[in-house]
């Protein structure tokens, strides 16, 4: 088989132009001098977005078809790990065109490749694309010249699995969606479970046994206890009971044990539904940036938790209350490097003139409020709405940390609450955490709190904050844990991937502060 033999089709992109005419254009291998002669014509015929990389990287190699026998296999071996990434093989990769197309199948081979990496680095789709307010920082990567390396090092499966994210996040998130295609291949998933009556601690339900193989599906019960579970009967007992509550748990549900309407929506997901629902996620992650400060604050904000990383690890980990799917909270990545001990709070317009003036004279004076140059502006005490204290967010979009007085929202599963800040549970003890450092500051910060002035700290360093929304993640325990979609930002990346997912609606627990009006 020679060079023009290797390779296969598939979509990719470009720009057309001709180069300067190589010095071995006049060379006796007619391989390398029909490759050049016919490139201008065969790069105009790839679809536009990977012409420019495809120009690029030949540039670099001299304009000297690469495609050997040896590379072919390191290239299959490349393609063979697609599914760790929840992608398809077939979708980038079709070795059946080999003989199809033998005239264009060194430069297809190469726009196949270009345009699978650049999912592995970039992501298949825009993120602003599919999400209203989408600011962090993008990952960026010049595949051209590391194609060319990586040739060069004989390092090609090295290379091309480099440009996925290497942190633990994703590299587990990766090994739950193989787990979960396994267990499709491997027997369908799970038996589906049939919603119903309510199932109570101790009541006899036909469902039991199919609730028993879910649960050891998914490994919130192992294999041999679950055999001997069934083996009992269909009574909903209390070591059942138990695997249920982790099974809550993982699925941001309230961990009563009693299988009620929320429980029983997440039981009924299929488990092609939640592979589909991995794979999102990962296409999320590939997104980002991948050096991250190794001091951050991290937000989850489908979930609902926040998790403070210190030295590149996590250390400490709060619930918070979120946005509401009609006030969203942004995906974005910002600094701070101060907190305000007991803040005033300056009510935005459009909470002012919709929820807050309407209600009268009378109200204000109730809550602390007074007008001032036509701004609605709360006192800091026991009744701010930010509470006493504030960490304040480098952007424009008035988007920050802040401790409440609306506490009993922390206890709900549904944490989505707010007009899109991000609400802190035990705020105040996580601003002398962040303070601590200093002892200094972290004095200053007591002293404001003891006299209830309004102070501003310095923390003496900038800590990065990033505003993610995953509803796919491993738990501590090594575990996919799920959320619901409460801000339908899955079935839009499902819907500009061409995925069709069918995921449970979220369960609202807890009632709504009326009174609660806080940003």
């Amino acid at each position: 088989m020679n060079r023009r033999e290797l390779g296969f089709g598939v979509a990719a992109a470009a720009m057309t132009g001709a180069g300067a005419a190589p010095a071995w254009s006049q060379s006796r291998d007619p391989d390398a001098v029909q490759f050049y002669n016919t490139f201008n014509d065969q790069l105009a015929r790839l679809p536009a977005a990977l012409q420019p990389d495809v120009r690029a990287f030949y540039e670099k190699n001299g304009w000297t078809p690469v495609w050997t026998a040896p590379r072919l296999q390191q290239l299959r071996a490349v393609a063979a790990r697609a599914e760790r990434h929840g992608l398809a093989e077939s979708d980038h990769f079709d070795f059946q065109t080999l003989a199809a197309d033998r005239a264009r199948s060194e430069m297809l081979t190469t726009a196949a490749l270009l345009s699978y990496c650049r999912v592995l680095s970039e992501g298949r789709i825009r993120p602003e694309t599919v999400e209203d307010l989408w600011e962090m920082r993008k990952n960026r990567v010049d595949l051209p010249a590391g194609l060319h390396d990586a040739l060069a090092r004989n390092a090609l499966l090295d290379w091309a699995e480099g440009l996925a994210p290497t942190d633990i996040g994703y590299a587990n998130l990766s090994a739950g969606y193989v787990r979960y295609r396994r267990l499709i291949r491997d027997g369908g998933g799970w038996p589906a479970f049939r919603p119903g009556a309510n199932i109570e601690p101790g009541q006899s339900d036909a469902r039991i046994p199919v609730l028993i193989d879910r649960l050891v599906a998914e490994g919130d019960l192992s294999a041999a206890d679950g055999g001997r579970l069934k083996a009992q009967g269909v009574v909903y007992g209390p070591e059942l009971q138990e695997a249920v509550r982790g099974f809550q748990v993982r699925h941001g549900l309230l961990g009563d044990g009693r299988i009620g309407s929320g429980t029983q929506r997440s039981l009924s997901a299929t488990a092609e539904n939640r592979a589909r629902q991995i794979a999102l996620n990962l296409e999320r992650r590939r997104w980002l940036a991948r050096d991250v400060p190794d001091e951050r604050i991290e937000v989850n904000t489908a979930a609902a938790i926040m998790v403070y990383w210190k030295d590149g690890r996590p250390v400490h980990s709060n619930r918070v209350v979120v946005g509401t799917p009609a006030n969203q909270t942004p995906s974005l990545e910002r600094p701070f490097a101060s907190v305000v001990a007991n803040p005033p709070w300056y009510v935005p317009a459009g909470i002012a003139r919709n929820e807050i003036l309407p209600k009268g004279p009378g109200y204000l004076a109730a809550n602390d409020m007074y007008v001032q140059n036509g701004t609605v502006i709360q006192r800091a005490g026991p009744r701010s709405a930010l509470g006493y204290v504030k960490f304040e967010l480098q952007d424009s979009y008035a988007i920050f940390l802040h401790d409440t007085p609306s506490k009993a929202a922390f206890n709900n599963a549904y944490r989505h609450r707010s007009h899109g800040c991000v609400r802190v549970q035990n705020a105040v003890d996580f601003a002398r955490l962040l303070l601590s450092p200093d002892p200094a500051k972290l004095g200053e910060f007591d002293t404001a709190q003891d006299s209830r002035r309004t102070t501003r700290v310095t923390t003496g360093r900038e800590i990065g904050v990033r505003l993610l929304y995953w509803t796919a993640f491993v738990d501590g325990q090594g575990r996919v844990a799920f959320r619901e979609d409460v801000y339908k930002r899955d079935d839009k990346l499902a819907d500009a991937l061409g995925i069709a997912v069918n995921l449970p609606a979220p369960v609202i627990d807890g009632q709504a502060d009326a009174n609660d009006v806080g940003p």
